[in-house]
């Protein structure tokens, strides 16, 4: 289910915030009832800060399209359509156009369009991290899709904490490990260099993963 609502009051509490929200027009009670008969809980905030898409998010959106459409043999608004569509099917969204959304979708779009070029294997012009707002979400999927985060070759995990030594690591449990994923030329300089002189010349980092 996907309604826009307006919050109304929120109150801090140690265990969290708490909203009570409004649903204009709209009765949600027998939709709201069924899910939670069936066990569904949880769910997604996204708050609008009235805030337009950025001429750097635009930017970013349109260099990653041109550069799926020309690996794939699309014209380049042809696949801006086809890529909107599937964004909205992911996630929910309302139709958009990248002269007015929100910056919000615009985020959401730029993750998603990563997200597909690591996938599927497409070579960008540019690093994908410079082709993102959401940092944490293109090494989420580079990490998913097994595709360096700096220049998208095939990856492999590297623990940003070190397992360190005496370790099986076939038993090891690294689930509370930060990891990235790195091609072996990008992992050998993570090794040789540090991974402190690795962020700062890369702009990027370990996040926790779980598979």
């Amino acid at each position: 289910m996907h309604e826009v609502i307006k919050a109304m009051i929120h109150k801090e509490t140690p265990e969290g915030t708490y909203f009570l929200v409004l649903a204009p027009h709209k009765s949600l009670t027998g939709e709201v009832n069924e899910l939670t008969n069936d066990g569904v809980l949880k769910g997604e905030l996204r708050i609008d800060d009235g805030r337009r898409i950025t001429a750097e998010q635009r930017k970013k959106a349109y260099a990653t399209l041109a550069d799926i459409a020309d690996h794939l043999g699309y014209l380049p608004e042809e696949l801006k359509e086809i890529m909107k569509y599937r964004f909205i099917a992911a996630t929910g969204e309302d139709y958009f156009s990248l002269s007015d959304c929100s910056v919000s979708t615009a985020r959401g779009f730029l993750s998603h369009l990563i997200d597909i070029a690591l996938e599927w294997q497409i070579p960008l012009m540019d690093n994908p991290i410079n082709r993102t707002d959401d940092i944490d979400a293109a090494l989420y999927s580079a990490l998913k899709h097994r595709r360096c985060i700096v220049c998208g070759a095939d990856g492999e995990t590297h623990h940003w904490d070190a397992v360190g030594m005496g370790h099986d690591r076939r038993n090891f449990d690294d689930s509370g490990h930060r990891k990235i994923c790195l091609c072996r030329v990008h992992h050998n300089e993570a090794h040789n260099i540090g991974v402190k002189c690795f962020e700062e010349k890369h702009h990027v980092y370990g996040i926790i993963y779980k598979k």
